[in-house]
């Protein structure tokens, strides 16, 4: 068999009847929403503008408001805008609207999808209370009087990190991957590079959201499945919408007799709907994510989303033509390859068995 294929009627297959509820009630709201936006992008009184801001700022806070009370009986999901003191919440604001904004170029839609990855790690592995700490010794580069060193105490998180596989789902995770990797390695007081698993995954875009297709095809996706056992398996993905790439492939690995200690999934954006498949689908999954958005359009895209992400970030591929691995890697250019040179590195191992 060269491809595993998930229909999006097995998807909703995990969802509970409150589940539903929630999310109907999600697009009730959103609905709104956008019979607000429809009158503020066609109407050029100002007063009827000003009134239909307010309309979106009270739609969207209940939206948030709601979403937060769903989510308590969720803890697997943790949403960095939902936990975070008042006095960070902009933070991630603004770098939400920043990688939402149709102007933002290339270039920047990659300096914040990398921000959003280190806030992202610090909420995934920065734990409240005590811990266990370690030190880091560096060599400064001051030699007079002598050589100077400098003494940095850091939390020791080596035993969750060193045990940690990157999965990529390609493409528009690629990037997204290498990122947290880097993180990984940052962290871990011996500079530990993880593992990489590349898998092909897409969404057949000739369907809509209610009859959607996953496919994971075998034949261009590269991992061993004895170096997946007992892992904690990380999976990096710009956005979450519907759920089905991470469960069509957990789904795969599960039927094979893979049984990793964890999941975890990194978001800049994710879709309540496509969150509660993931926590509900797949046992030890745990989601982290920058924002929570309400809603999902017919093609099941996230609303209000930020577009493609994986073309804002890599540019659009041909079709009949889509860009290898390596050739994704070579797009990014020098500088992005040599920050991320020991990524890079494992990669090429993974697909060319070098």
């Amino acid at each position: 068999m060269d491809k595993v294929i998930l229909s999006a009627k097995d998807l909703d297959g995990y969802l509970t009847e409150q589940d539903r509820a929630s999310i109907e009630e999600m697009h009730g709201l959103y609905d709104q929403a956008l019979a607000a936006s429809s009158v503020l992008a066609s109407t050029g009184n100002q007063n009827r503008q000003a009134e239909e801001k307010r309309r979106l700022i009270d739609l969207f806070s209940q939206m948030g408001n709601r979403m937060q009370q769903v989510l308590k009986s969720s803890p697997a999901v943790r949403v960095y805008s939902f936990e975070t003191p008042r006095e960070v919440h902009g933070e991630a604001s603004r770098l939400i609207a920043k990688l939402r904004d149709v102007r933002t170029q290339n270039h920047e839609f990659i300096y914040y999808v990398q921000r959003a990855y280190e806030l992202l790690f610090n909420l995934a592995y920065s734990a409240p209370g005590p811990e266990k700490k370690n030190h880091l010794i560096v060599n400064t580069p001051v030699a007079i009087p002598v050589q100077n060193y400098a003494v940095h105490k850091i939390p020791d998180i080596d035993e969750q990190l060193e045990n940690c596989v990157m999965c990529v789902m390609l493409r528009g995770a690629l990037l997204p991957s290498m990122i947290m990797s880097k993180e990984i390695q940052e962290y871990s007081s011996t500079g530990y590079v993880t593992p990489f698993a590349l898998f092909s995954i897409k969404r057949d875009d000739t369907k809509v959201e209610s009859n959607m297709e996953y496919i994971l095809d075998l034949r261009k996706s590269y991992f061993d499945l004895d170096s997946l056992q007992g892992k904690d398996l990380i999976f990096a993905d710009p956005m979450n919408a519907t759920g089905g790439s991470l469960v069509t492939i957990m789904g795969y690995l599960h039927g094979q007799g893979v049984k990793p200690r964890s999941v975890r999934f990194f978001n800049v954006i994710s879709a309540l709907k496509g969150s509660l498949r993931i926590i509900r689908a797949i046992p030890n999954a745990y989601l982290y994510t920058l924002w929570m958005d309400p809603a999902l359009n017919d093609a099941a895209y996230i609303m209000p989303g930020l577009g493609d992400a994986g073309d804002r970030l890599n540019g659009s591929d041909m079709p009949e033509a889509p860009r290898s691995i390596i050739q994704l890697i070579a797009d990014y250019g020098s500088t992005i390859s040599n920050l991320y040179r020991a990524q890079v590195r494992k990669i090429e191992e993974t697909v060319l068995g070098v």
